[in-house]
């Protein structure tokens, strides 16, 4: 059995992992980046070493730092966790090399499934039905763009090494080819290295199914059953379940099947993910499932399947690497009631889910779920990480009872300054479609401003607070045979809201100078009105703020242009993904601040658009 182990990761699955390990009386280290010196993963090790500055390719991407770090603290094994260099099979190799234990598959079932297009010809030839497509090596755009006139639209652009829903792009009409592919070919040569594309049929009602498998180095595979994560926000998971909804025993067996002979056609060891794409317009058909990708790791998910079988999924990786048999064998895996994650993220909905960074000073999460996170309160969001800060986890008899459970949760959950998506997740799993279980992973695009969090708390909830600040000051009191009622103005979030309340109840703390409400997930911060209250630089005078720390990947206009709302001003790169921002109103470009590559800081000035008279 492995003795010592390094996690090549940060935040939450590092955390995760070393949780594991110590149960299972393993030595772990740490890695650690600028940013992350005081990060929990670091100060929940036994060891811990520094790997570079905190952008990633300086650091969680350094590959010969990582073994090194392995080798100076006598490590015996290295855990990838997930994202980073989970699935380079470079590193895995070298790994193996330096003469340590590569918790993972081995780099040849990585290279095999690495690729989207090799991995479905790979998959056709071993009797596994996928998705109809391009998949060809000629890249040229014109050559592109006729394959796709032939599959017909609409059609799917997936970056060939793409993963977590970077590089891709549906595209509806032929116009709309050649600006999609090209945004589609950068974000995979920024993200991956590698910017060539294969093409799919883009399924009209698709639900996104996967399976989980496991192998060992004896040649035995077993599927620990599916999950359904149909339920995503611009290609990205939002909230996953197990098992999925609406599957029948003999469609479980032939897609977990099919998912076992996948992971054979590679001599696959270790936990993979065979995820597939349905076409649940007339429910889930085992004659309309088709193979999408693999996952040579852990995927992010994974909890929910550890919920409903009873497995730890990183000790059997543990024990795998180690040279053991499964610990158990297919007839002994059995599906146990229902689980819900939902990923909470620092985020805005409200502004289009811009990430949201800086000090998590409130960090108190509702009750009733398992929760996996790599944070505290206290720590500090930075702009060069993925922002998801916690997975709440909900398991119960029924999907029903799950989905209560988690949304309770997170109807619960209080955290401030910074803005998440609790709100949001609690609006999606009250959503009628996914209560329903009507699934698909358009739901969420569909239902847009349905699932977005109230912009203020209600009365009752801005009453009780302005209590709280006022009770026994200035604006107590009373007019004998009148109803006791004030209205004041305050500051809701730096906004001037005018409150009704009676301010008689409640004991005010002395000089209290703000309260914070708590409502459906969504936090918002009350003070006493003044008049330097307000906020400026918004985009409805027409200026274009950075939104947060980024770099300038394109500036779509210049000085002097005339530009309509909506149209794209410029595109900024940050926490891994592209932001657009557009022309708030129909106007001409009266200043413009931003160059092509160029590195900017939050808040600062990059456009100005003067409104068209």
């Amino acid at each position: 059995m492995i003795q010592s182990l390094l996690i090549a990761n940060r935040g939450e699955i590092a955390c995760r992992i070393i949780r594991t390990a110590r149960a299972m009386g393993i030595r772990t280290v740490a890695v650690y980046s600028d940013a992350d010196a005081n990060a929990l993963h670091v100060r929940s090790a036994d060891e811990a070493v520094h790997i570079g500055p905190s952008p990633v390719r300086e650091s969680y991407l350094m590959g010969d730092r990582i073994i090194a770090a392995a080798r100076e603290t006598g490590a015996q094994s290295i855990h990838p966790g997930y994202g980073f260099l989970s699935e380079n099979a470079e590193f895995a190799q070298a790994v193996i090399d330096a003469g340590l234990i590569w918790v993972g598959p081995n780099p040849s079932s990585i290279t095999a499934m690495g690729l989207k297009d090799a991995a479905k010809q790979l998959m056709q030839n071993a009797g596994v039905p996928t998705t109809p497509g391009y998949l060809g090596a000629d890249q040229s755009p014109a050559h592109l763009a006729a394959q796709a006139d032939a599959i017909g639209y609409p059609v799917l652009i997936k970056a060939v090494a793409g993963g977590g829903g970077k590089g891709m792009r549906k595209v509806d009409a032929p116009a709309d080819f050649a600006d999609a592919l090209t945004s589609c070919q950068r974000e995979a040569a920024s993200s991956f290295g590698n910017d060539h594309v294969l093409l799919e049929k883009w399924v009209t009602n698709p639900r996104h199914i996967e399976v989980q498998v496991f192998g060992d180095s004896h040649g035995n595979v077993v599927h620990l059953f599916e999950r359904d994560c149909s339920l995503q926000r611009r290609h990205q998971k939002v909230i996953e379940e197990a098992p999925a909804p609406g599957m029948d025993e003999a469609t479980r067996e032939a897609i977990c099947s099919a998912a076992v002979r996948a992971a054979k056609a590679v001599d696959y060891v270790g936990a993979g993910t065979i995820e597939f794409i349905a076409d649940g317009s007339e429910g889930l058909r085992a004659d309309r499932i088709w193979f999408m990708e693999m996952n040579t790791r852990l995927q992010v998910e994974h909890p929910v399947t550890e919920e409903i079988t009873g497995v730890d999924l990183v000790e059997w990786q543990l024990r795998v690497a180690s040279g053991e048999p499964l610990p158990l064998a297919q007839d002994d895996l059995c599906i146990n009631g229902h689980a819900m994650e939902a990923r909470l993220y620092a985020e805005d909905p409200i502004k289009g889910f811009l990430p949201s960074i800086g000090r998590l000073d409130t960090f108190d999460l509702g009750e009733g779920c398992r929760i996996d996170t790599g944070v505290e309160q206290g720590a500090e969001i930075s702009p060069f990480y993925d922002p998801m800060i916690a997975k709440m986890i909900a398991h119960g008899p029924t999907r029903n009872d799950a989905r209560h459970t988690l949304a309770a949760a997170l109807d619960d959950t209080a955290i401030w300054p910074l803005k998440t998506n609790a709100g949001f997740l609690v609006k999606a799993l009250e959503n009628p479609d996914f209560v329903a279980a009507r699934l698909d992973t358009g739901l969420i695009a569909r239902e847009g401003d349905a699932l977005m969090p109230p912009l203020r708390p209600d009365a009752d909830a801005l009453a009780d607070a302005a209590i709280a600040l006022t009770s026994g000051g200035a604006l107590a009191g009373f007019r004998l045979n009148a109803p006791v009622r004030a209205e004041a103005a305050f500051l809701l979030d730096g906004e001037t809201v005018t409150i009704a309340f009676d301010p008689r109840g409640g004991d005010a703390e002395p000089n209290r100078e703000d309260v914070l409400i708590a409502q459906g997930g969504q936090v918002w911060r009350l003070a006493p009105w003044r008049t330097a209250g307000g906020a400026g630089g918004a985009a409805s005078d027409g200026a274009i703020l950075s939104p947060m720390p980024g770099r300038i990947i394109a500036v779509a206009v210049a000085a002097g242009d005339a530009v309509v709302k909506g149209q794209k001003l410029l595109t900024l790169e940050a926490m891994k993904m592209e932001h657009s921002l557009i022309a708030p109103f129909d106007g001409t470009v009266a200043e413009l601040n931003a160059a092509e590559g160029g590195q900017v800081s939050e808040g600062v000035l990059l456009a100005k658009i003067a409104k068209t008279a």
